[in-house]
């Protein structure tokens, strides 16, 4: 299950999503009481432990 938490140090990047994904994060985000930028961080993170190609990238 997914567990929203808080994230350590960032580095900056740019990424163009839609703005219809934008908005159900930004909610998400928001009722849990995390930045949007953590969000997002948790959900890449989470693809990526969770993808079925059976290799993991450290």
């Amino acid at each position: 299950m997914f567990t929203v938490r808080h994230t350590e140090e960032t580095t900056n990047r740019t990424f163009r999503l839609p703005k219809s994904l934008l908005d159900k994060m930004s909610k998400i985000a928001q009722k849990e009481n995390v930045s949007l930028n953590s969000f997002v961080i948790q959900c890449c993170e989470y693809a990526i432990d969770n993808m079925e190609t059976g290799k993991k990238e450290n």
